[in-house]
């Protein structure tokens, strides 16, 4: 699993990815972000700073959409910055773009209190990704 950074936040890759937030035993907030991403850098110190404050309760990642594609591409990511909450692997919320801190914290507390209740109660997509044929 990678290191957190100094600041709390876990930044994942291709690689990394499925371990630390699809298969994550608590819930999980992700910051697609892409490095020419004006709004990404005013943000992600807001960021980290929830990651440290929500430490034991909640897995905070950051990945960067440039160099992973895939991932972007396989969760609909069409914009910088997007938020995604995960509960037991399944996406529960979604902000795009500039938004207040305040509400990144908010959605992040009410993930804590409501996701893992509204993932048990979402249908389990099963699809497999096999290319063409």
């Amino acid at each position: 699993m990678p290191e957190k950074d100094r600041n709390g936040a876990i930044e994942v890759d291709s690689v990394t990815w499925e371990k630390v937030v699809e298969k994550a035993s608590l819930p999980v907030s992700v910051m697609f972000f892409s490095p020419a991403c004006p709004h990404c850098r005013i943000i992600r110190p807001y960021f980290e700073q929830f990651a440290r404050e929500m430490e034991g309760r909640m897995i905070f990642v950051i990945l960067n959409i440039a160099a992973n594609a895939w991932i972007g591409e396989r969760y609909g990511i069409r914009a910088t910055p997007t938020f995604k909450w995960f509960c037991n692997g399944k996406p529960v919320q979604e902000l795009v773009g500039a938004v207040y801190p305040a509400l990144l914290k908010k959605i992040s507390e009410d993930v804590l209190v409501y996701g893992k209740e509204c993932a048990e109660n979402s249908t389990n997509l099963q699809y497999e990704i096999t290319g063409y044929g």
